[in-house]
């Protein structure tokens, strides 16, 4: 018997690797913009809303799943979640980390349309109650705990520093 298991993962969000073009990086890409003094234009609606996860949590899920003992799996194939937001949210953080970020939304038609075939949020409750996944990050953790103390570290502008 092979034994297959598999997640299907939101948008994942690393501190310490830079957006390469994903349908998901609108995100992180406003942020890196921001902290950079660079503008950026946004290729969604203000609107859109979809899933995304902290890579810690990805990891995470994937040791979880992998340690799970495989009488108590029903599925071979199960959906995590960590935190939905839309693009005009993501903006509203860029703008309280990084004062005077220019962040602009000039949706492409292709790519919001690839944006909008994705759930706004997906359910995860078979890989809680199966295996007990419980991400570490909601929305408030991953922007004050990971993302924004890593972005500043990154990109060291003398007005981003905290009581260094």
């Amino acid at each position: 018997m092979c034994d297959f298991r598999a997640i299907r993962f939101p948008g994942l969000i690393s501190a310490f690797t830079l957006p390469s073009g994903g349908t998901s990086d609108y995100g992180p890409d406003m942020l890196h913009a921001a902290a950079e003094g660079r503008q950026y234009a946004c290729f969604v609606r203000p609107d859109t809303r979809i899933s995304f996860m902290a890579m810690p949590d990805a990891i995470k899920a994937l040791l979880m799943l992998a340690e799970a003992p495989r009488q108590k799996l029903t599925h071979a194939v199960y959906n995590i979640a960590s935190f939905s937001l839309t693009a005009r949210e993501f903006r509203q953080r860029a703008h309280q980390a990084f004062p005077g970020a220019q962040i602009s939304f000039q949706p492409n038609p292709r790519r919001q349309g690839i944006v909008d075939s994705w759930p706004e949020d997906v359910n995860d409750s078979l890989a809680r109650a199966e295996w007990g996944w419980q991400p570490d990050y909601d929305v408030d953790k991953f922007f004050d705990d990971y993302f924004i103390p890593e972005i500043r570290k990154r990109y060291r502008h003398p007005s981003m520093r905290t009581n260094e």
